[in-house]
């Protein structure tokens, strides 16, 4: 197999961009062998393969980031550990940064035929991301016709692009109306998310210090999603511990929140995000975290049915139509994976809200696994958790149904997704 690449004809070698000598077909001490290219998109891809195959080929897509970057073909520090474990690992740079979903999943598809005519097929290929490389992987199931044979999205944007900057919006409307109306925060149309976020970071930082301040920013917090524990380190507030659970929503409330807009808008040709028709009133009720707002409202001496009030009354975010179509379909998930769908979130994740993934599981119409890890962070798993999930879904896949769960995934129920939106089961 080491020899492929010198024997490829030349017009093969030429589309999937491998040269006939160079470090795309190095050949490593340890017996990895190490390919790279330039797909016709003009993206990178990378991969490695153990001198002890599997047969399993593992396609990493990354998060968000402002620049295509370099490709990875395993996220942090686990190449080493899935290598020897006797996973071949692939990945590419999509071509493109930001909100790169149009590109990323042709780029990635395009991956898996590159490897192949590099190093042969696979007998199966795992879409595996964090984050936004998760959504990537669930679209990738969600094709008519996948090119994979199972998807692993941790810690993943799966509720969607249009249903989680939703959530996110209501979150940001709130705290903008209730705390900070004349800071010059802008809940879209943003043409600068770090100075945006700057001047959210100024205005949460005031409000923190007073009881009134806190509440309004629990309020927005739980509007948005944030669950009350966001800290990797620091352990989970007790139910009872209120007042810590608002310290955890405000560490994690500016990113959490105010999430980057900039790039989106741009991409999808204005705002797609509307908050038009939404009472907050029956929002916070679907919650089911009514009762600990109300009891920072008392505590702060607020009356918190007029603040909902000034909420249903306040000048609601319009979206365009062309807009939503864009995000519906770059990526909006239909929840309807043609292949095992395996999504790994933990409790605490104040970025991508837990909720994201219990919404797409309750819409779920396939075969699909939704777990989730006693830990807090946006992406902290550990290396265990890991190749933890990875076997168990490849296990899956070699025998045909779920086994037993491993230990470290814990039962947990998160709070409903509240602004849900599937595609082809669209609602506003």
């Amino acid at each position: 197999m080491a020899r492929l690449l010198f024997v490829l004809p030349l017009a093969l070698a030429a589309a999937v961009s491998l040269p006939i000598a160079g470090p795309l077909a190095a050949q490593q001490a340890s017996g990895t062998r190490s390919l790279s290219g330039t797909l016709p998109s003009g993206a990178k891809w990378v991969a490695q393969v153990p001198a002890v195959w599997n047969g399993t080929l593992l396609l990493w897509s990354r998060g968000y980031s402002p620049t295509a970057g370099s490709p990875e073909a395993a996220g942090r520090g686990m190449h080493q550990q899935l290598l020897d474990a006797g996973y071949a690992i692939a990945g590419s740079d999509y071509g493109a940064g930001g909100w790169a979903l149009a590109e990323a999943v042709p780029a990635q598809r395009a991956t898996i035929a590159a490897f192949a005519a590099a190093h042969g097929t696979p007998k199966r290929v795992i879409a595996w991301g964090y984050s936004m490389g998760g959504l990537v992987s669930t679209a990738l199931a969600e094709e008519p016709k996948p090119a994979i044979d199972g998807a692993l999205a941790m810690c993943a944007s799966i509720g969607g692009a249009v249903g989680m900057m939703n959530m996110a919006l209501d979150g940001a409307y709130a705290f903008r109306t209730l705390v900070a109306p004349d800071a010059g925060i802008r809940l879209v149309e943003v043409d600068d998310d770090r100075a945006n976020g700057k001047r959210v970071n100024d205005a949460l930082a005031v409000a923190m210090t007073t009881a009134e301040g806190r509440a309004r920013v629990a309020l927005a917090g739980v509007l948005g999603g944030i669950p009350g524990w966001t800290s990797r380190d620091r352990p989970e507030p007790a139910a009872s511990d209120v007042e810590a659970q608002v310290d955890e929503i405000g560490r994690s409330f500016t990113m959490g929140i105010f999430l980057p807009r900039t790039d989106q808008e741009a991409r999808a040709g204005g705002v797609f995000s509307w908050n038009e028709g939404i009472d907050y009133r029956k929002q916070l009720a679907r919650s089911g975290r009514r009762a600990m707002i109300e009891g920072l409202y008392r505590k702060a001496g607020l009356d918190l049915d007029a603040e909902l009030a000034r909420l249903n009354a306040g000048q609601r975010v319009a979206a365009k139509p062309d807009a939503v179509d864009y995000m519906v379909r770059n990526y909006t998930p239909n929840a309807r994976p043609g292949v095992p769908l395996l999504a790994v979130q933990t409790v605490g994740d104040g970025l991508t809200s837990p909720s994201l993934q219990h919404g797409y599981a309750e819409a779920a119409r396939g075969d699909v696994k939704s777990v989730y890890v006693r830990g807090a962070g946006h992406c902290t798993f550990a290396p265990e958790a890991v190749i933890a999930s990875i076997r168990f879904l490849d296990a899956r896949l070699e025998q045909g149904k779920w086994g037993k769960s491993p230990a470290l995934f814990v039962p947990y129920t998160p709070p409903p997704m509240l602004r849900p939106f599937v595609r082809g089961r669209e609602g506003r």
